[in-house]
């Protein structure tokens, strides 16, 4: 796996990647335990309003920035980004308000969602092969997931010194970090596209993932992915300091648990997609999820609530750290970063339904109500994975091209059938504007 790191233009973005997310998963561990400190036992209510918040930036701003980021230079704009974040993270020591910790959020969570699209169309740019880019893929979950572990950890380490006010100290830096490492390198020029309308370039992506079956599954899954995500990420300070009277640094160790759970399964999914489908791995983890998330329902101890935290972030790195091989076989390379923002807008829409969920939810009918909510959601999600993402998926599909000229280029692509028939390996653009039956 760790193969890919002597590519030097990856080394320098996955480090980056690396610094930013511990610096951000500071500022979550910081951020749940301001809103305790405002909101008191109403604090997931609060934190599932401003996580929600953060979606709706996520799902505004994405396709709109991975229109730009077709024609923008990816360098200038991904460092442009990180200083927007680190400048807003400065300021979120100083929120004393509710309503100054959701303004803040959307600003700062704008820049994320222009910054991270941009940043996954990059990669399999500088890693065209695919077991490579299966590595980095590995790599990158593994990186989200030692955020989840180091950071929570680190961030208990902190807070027996220092005020949790001063955690957010650590995301300036990472981000600062960040951008530094992405200026060392060169990066791949966007590839050239015909000349489209904005508003056709922002939805363009929106209209190539909608199209292919494959990746209309991978949204259901997406669907179970947040609701279980939610319930860990919006109601662990509740359970742990409400619930069974904890410090905060349980909840930092309750965090730490789901991150090692998910890093975990990173470090074996490289070898397994080798030999195991997508499609088979997530839906398996997804079924991880709704087990975990029906066991959570019935938790009553801090003790049986780490193991099953581990057993939820095992689910949550299977279910989705595949998502990226599919993403890059769906697209032409002139589409990808159109396509990843049209998957980071679309993903982020389900937990903008499932964060406010999970924290309204838990404050009035709750949390082993909730979580038993979120179990019926995510089992929906998984029913309907497996209706639209079909088992026989296949990455060359033969086609009829009736509208062509029998002298057409593209016609001699691919294996050639005989008149307007032909097979190649299929994704929705200009010539194939839909899924062949």
């Amino acid at each position: 796996m760790l193969g890919v790191l002597q590519n030097r233009t990856y080394r320098h973005l996955f480090l980056a990647q690396v610094i930013a997310l511990i610096g951000t998963g500071l500022a979550t561990v910081a951020l749940g335990l301001l809103a305790f400190d405002i909101a008191g036992p109403e604090a997931g209510a609060v934190l599932g309003t401003a996580l929600a918040i953060k979606m709706i930036a996520y799902v505004g701003i994405a396709p709109i920035a991975g229109a730009f980021a077709e024609v923008l230079p990816r360098r200038a704009l991904l460092v442009v980004l990180d200083l927007v974040r680190a400048a807003v993270a400065i300021c979120l020591p100083f929120v004393t308000e509710i309503w100054q910790v959701y303004v803040l959020i959307f600003v700062l969570q704008s820049a994320s969602a222009a910054f991270t699209p941009t940043f996954q169309a990059t990669i399999p740019e500088v890693l065209p092969d695919e077991k490579d880019y299966t590595r980095a893929l590995s790599l990158s979950r593994l990186a989200y997931d030692l955020e989840s572990l180091v950071s929570p950890m680190l961030a208990a380490a902190l807070l027996t010194v220092i005020s949790f006010h001063s955690l957010f100290g650590g995301t300036v830096i990472g981000f600062l970090a960040s951008a530094s490492l992405v200026v060392a390198v060169v990066l791949p020029a966007p590839a050239k596209t015909e000349r489209r309308s904005i508003y056709e370039r922002t939805t363009r992506g929106l209209r190539l993932y909608l199209a292919t079956p494959r990746l209309r599954g991978l949204l259901a899954i997406c669907l179970a992915v947040s609701a279980a995500g939610s319930m860990v990420i919006v109601n662990t300070v509740v359970i742990v300091q409400s619930t069974f009277g904890l410090p905060q640094e349980s909840t930092a160790l309750a965090l730490a648990a789901f991150g090692g759970g998910s890093m975990l399964a990173a470090l074996v999914l490289p070898k397994l997609l080798e030999t195991v489908p997508d499609r088979p791995v997530m839906l398996t983890g997804t079924a991880i999820l709704i087990a975990g998330l029906l066991a959570a329902s019935a938790i009553s101890s801090f003790a049986a609530l780490l193991p099953l935290w581990l057993l939820l972030g095992i689910g949550y790195s299977i279910a989705q750290t595949p998502s990226g091989r599919l993403l890059r076989r769906s697209a032409q390379p002139q589409d990808r970063p159109a396509l990843f923002a049209a998957h980071f807008a679309l993903s982020h829409a389900a937990w903008l339904v499932t964060y406010p969920l999970a924290g309204w939810l838990g404050a009035t009918i709750g949390l082993s109500s909730t979580a038993l909510c979120l179990a019926l959601l995510a089992a929906s999600g998984l029913v309907i994975a497996m209706v639209l993402w079909p088992s026989n998926d296949m990455m060359e599909i033969a086609h009829d091209h009736g509208d062509l000229p029998a002298d057409h280029p593209h016609l001699a692509e691919g294996t050639r059938s005989g008149g307007h028939r032909h097979k190649h390996a299929f994704v929705i653009d200009g010539l194939h504007p839909q899924w062949p039956r």
